[in-house]
């Protein structure tokens, strides 16, 4: 089998980069054929992915944060859609979250990663379709939508150059409390027809279980059961989301009375009033959106998992 290997040097403040000579000492090790490659800039992965994707090789592995991930899933699609369908896909997790092999079952650490790709343990999952923002034509996801609060934290996160993981998360959610959020009025319709109109703090729309390296948005999820998996928060002062955290983190947030958890195979999102930031896997796909159509694609990825 031929791997492809991408590469994001930055991610994990540097991670990527300085794992570099660790992942090619255990390839030549084992003897795989592979080919290793750099990102360069937004949106190289993607292209790397599919080039790799139609010229034959069998393996796209990504060693990177979740917003490269992302990348290399659309490029894996675009290639699919074009009729380049027998590419699997795994992730070494060098990334500051790591929340899409956190939620599909891939180890997330580097060296279990490499063991799991060695193992060669696969399975499908589905993925997620998003239009709107801007991405008017759209744009696929592997582990979730974050729509209003955790799109802001992510945005503060981010600039936290010193830590990575949850505790950079953490320091931006209190952050974006203290600095930040007008949540929009929002309506929210479900494929059942349910339809919910409420001041929403925050909109999660799941594949994987997982945002911001630890917090557990949708604890039930599982990333091949053909549903999208919601957390739905409605808006509350700082103390109260101050004082939410804890439930985030264990996965129990559905015993707060400001939360709805819902399933659902189509989303539409809709503001009503004032603008909203919304992210896709870490990613930012608008900070000013006015509506989001969310569809969930069943067994679309083959992944290698631990």
């Amino acid at each position: 089998m031929k791997y492809f290997v991408i590469v994001n040097p930055t991610s994990g403040r540097g991670l990527g980069g300085r794992s570099i000579p660790r992942i090619e000492s255990f390839l030549k090790e084992h003897n795989f054929n592979y080919t290793i490659a750099q990102t360069k800039g937004v949106w190289h992965a993607a292209e790397l992915a599919e080039e790799a994707a139609r010229t034959g090789y069998d393996v796209v592995v990504c060693a990177s944060g979740d917003g490269t991930v992302n990348e290399a899933i659309n490029g894996i699609m675009r290639a699919k859609k074009a009729g380049y369908n027998s590419v699997a896909f795994t992730v070494l997790g060098v990334g500051t979250g790591n929340d899409f092999a956190g939620g599909t079952g891939i180890p997330t650490t580097l060296d279990d990663g490499l063991n799991a790709l060695k193992a060669n343990k696969r399975k499908r999952i589905d993925l997620g379709w998003v239009k709107g923002g801007d991405f008017p034509d759209g744009r696929y996801f592997g582990n979730g939508i974050g729509v209003g609060f955790d799109a802001a934290v992510g945005n503060e996160a981010v600039k936290v150059r010193w830590t990575r993981g949850l505790l950079a998360y953490l320091i931006g959610v209190i952050k974006t409390v203290f600095l930040y959020y007008n949540p929009a009025e929002v309506e929210i319709v479900l494929d059942d027809g349910e339809k919910i109109i409420q001041r929403s703090l925050m909109i999660s729309v799941m594949n994987g279980r997982r945002m911001g390296g630890g917090f557990q948005m949708a604890p039930e999820s599982q990333a091949d059961d053909g549903w999208f998996d919601l957390c739905i928060a409605e808006t509350a002062s700082k103390g109260r989301i101050l004082a939410m955290i804890p439930y985030f983190i264990k996965g129990t947030q559905k015993v707060l009375p400001e939360i709805q958890m819902k399933r659902a195979r189509k989303v539409l999102i809709k503001s009503l009033d004032v603008t909203f930031p919304a992210h896709a896997d870490g990613e930012f796909i608008c900070l000013d959106g006015k509506q989001l159509i969310l569809e969930l694609l069943p067994q679309e990825l083959e992944i290698i998992h631990g």
